[in-house]
C-alpha cells in the first residue's frame, strides 16, 4: 500500500464519493438534504473553506477523510471550528487510518491559528475520549444521543 493524506481540494475527481460516503453513514443528519445538493455543498466547501477535507489514498484510491469544518452543527454556531465527516472505507478499516487523518486536521487547525477543536459523535465517545478529547456535554439530535466534545490544540 502506498498511502498518502493530501487536501480533497486538490483530488475533486473524489468530491462526490466521499460525500456520498458521509451521506449515507450519517443519513440522519441529512434526512431533509437530497444527495445532489449535499455533493454540490461538500465540493463548494473545498474551495471556500466550509468544509477543508482531508483525504487517505492508496495510488488513486480513496481510502477515508476527515473535515475541518467552519460549522457542523446549527444549533451551536457559538462553537467552531469542528472536526468532521471523519470517515474510513471498511475495507480499510483497523490500521490506524482514522487516527492519522484526525491528527491531521488538528495538525492543520493548529497551524491556521485554531486553539480548539469541537466535535460531535453519536457513539464513538469513547474513541475520541481515548485520543485526547473532553465531553463538553450531551444532548439529543436527530432522535437520539448525542455527545459534543472538545480538544485544546
Amino acid at each position: 500500500m502506498s498511502l498518502h493524506l493530501d487536501w480533497l481540494a486538490a483530488h475533486m475527481q473524489h468530491s462526490d464519493r466521499y460525500a456520498a460516503w458521509i451521506h449515507q453513514q450519517f443519513h440522519y443528519e441529512y434526512a431533509d438534504q437530497p444527495l445532489a445538493q449535499w455533493q454540490r455543498e461538500f465540493a463548494e466547501g473545498q474551495s471556500n473553506g466550509e468544509w477543508s477535507c482531508l483525504i487517505a489514498m492508496d495510488g488513486e484510491r480513496l481510502l477515508g477523510g476527515a473535515a475541518l469544518a467552519r460549522n457542523d452543527l446549527a444549533d451551536r454556531a457559538d462553537l467552531g471550528p469542528w472536526l468532521a465527516c471523519v470517515f474510513v472505507d471498511p475495507e480499510a478499516r483497523g490500521q490506524g487510518l482514522a487516527e492519522q487523518l484526525i491528527e491531521g486536521i488538528c495538525e492543520a487547525a493548529k497551524q491556521r491559528g485554531v486553539s480548539r477543536l469541537y466535535l460531535h459523535t453519536q457513539d464513538k465517545h469513547d474513541y475520541y475520549r481515548k485520543r485526547g478529547w473532553q465531553l463538553l456535554e450531551g444532548f439529543q439530535a436527530w432522535e437520539k444521543q448525542q455527545w459534543l466534545m472538545v480538544r485544546d490544540l
